[in-house]
């Protein structure tokens, strides 16, 4: 199922917001492990950006390791993350904790109320199963 991509006028950069809704898709298992996601091209042709503009969200989502690009056959959302060791975990939580702090700045929103939501997402997925 291909999530339904918009763009905000909030300051975030365009490939910002097309790859945190990606994250979120996958994140929320709209995007499942396997799935081929939209081209890039067919992303750029729907919000009317650049295509260069798509390539950097999905650039930036392949290094996460959240999907895997193949050349000349697609690209799909990660069976599951790759293993890493501890100094680059600790550099991925950085960033996504910095990445989190910049997106509330932008929106507005006091980065401390978005901790407190993830934490309480997280008890209650957890304790729903």
């Amino acid at each position: 199922m291909v999530p339904t991509l918009y763009l905000q006028e909030n300051g975030v950069p365009v490939y910002v917001q097309i790859r945190d809704q990606m994250l979120q898709a996958i994140g929320i298992g709209a995007l499942r492990p396997g799935e081929q996601m939209p081209t890039m091209r067919q992303v750029a042709v729907t919000l009317k950006v650049d295509l260069n503009t798509v390539r950097h969200a999905y650039s930036d989502l392949e290094q996460t390791g959240a999907i895997v690009i193949l050349r000349a056959r697609g690209t799909y959302v990660a069976e599951r993350p790759p293993a890493l060791d501890a100094t680059k975990q600790a550099r991925r939580v950085e960033s996504l904790a910095q990445q989190a702090i910049a997106m509330a700045n932008a929106a507005g929103v006091d980065p401390v109320d978005v901790a407190r939501e993830i934490t309480q997402a997280l008890k209650q997925r957890r304790s729903s199963k």
